[in-house]
């Protein structure tokens, strides 16, 4: 199983947020973690840098934030950060530096390490997005099962029981999702891996491939 480490699947990690995987070894441990790690991070905060705009909200000053984006606690929006009209953030979520949440995104119980991009009708929720990860238009993560059972991420004939009820994906670094894909509960992308659009993605995708069906998994040359 250790493909999908933290040390696998991310090698370049926001600084601010790497105490959070101290003492863990999958990334999906963290999902549990988020709201209490923002609230004791944002609270010793640089206030040269952030800025406390509510009730365990802190926003860098150079952030660019649109008037009509809303913003729910625990929250912490880093530097050069862009989160543009409608973006819709529910709460426990850190976005990271450089990032773009973008018209109509939604974001719920999140990690985006850094310089990720959900740019466009996305709704991302229970799920850890890697450095310079991007999800194109209207992709999605799934974080429920449909019969609301607990998720297990799924590596071949290989189970791993998560005791989550919610848990979207997690994208290493680097990883391109395609428009319209749909990401299933418990979803694991390796480093450097394309997702092909209109894909309904589950279980594990290795690093360094590009998913073109359930059936069609190929290495990058």
């Amino acid at each position: 199983m250790e493909k999908i480490t933290i040390k696998n699947l991310f090698n370049n990690v926001n600084p601010l947020v790497s105490p959070i995987f101290e003492g863990i070894k999958y990334p999906f441990e963290a999902l549990s973690k988020i709201g209490d790690f923002i609230k004791e991070t944002g609270a010793k905060l640089d206030p040269e840098v952030y800025e406390n705009k509510g009730e365990n909200i802190w926003i860098a000053k150079s952030a660019k934030i649109a008037p009509t984006a809303s913003i729910t606690g625990p929250c912490i929006i880093g530097e050069n950060t862009e989160v543009r009209q409608c973006a819709f953030i529910r709460g426990n979520a850190f976005v990271g530096n450089s990032c773009v949440v973008g018209n109509s995104t939604e974001l719920k119980n999140v990690l985006l390490i850094e310089k990720v991009q959900v740019p466009h009708y996305n709704y991302v929720g229970d799920s850890i997005l890697g450095f310079g990860s991007h999800m194109g238009a209207g992709s999605i993560t799934s974080n429920v099962k449909s019969d609301k059972t607990l998720v297990t991420v799924k590596i071949g004939e290989e189970r791993i029981e998560t005791g989550l009820k919610k848990f979207g994906a997690i994208l290493g670094d680097f990883v391109e999702v395609g428009c319209g894909s749909v990401l299933n509960p418990g979803t694991i992308i390796g480093q450097n891996s394309n997702i092909y659009p209109l894909s309904s993605v589950r279980g594990f995708v290795p690093s360094n491939s590009i998913f073109k069906n359930a059936n069609e998994v190929v290495q990058k040359r």
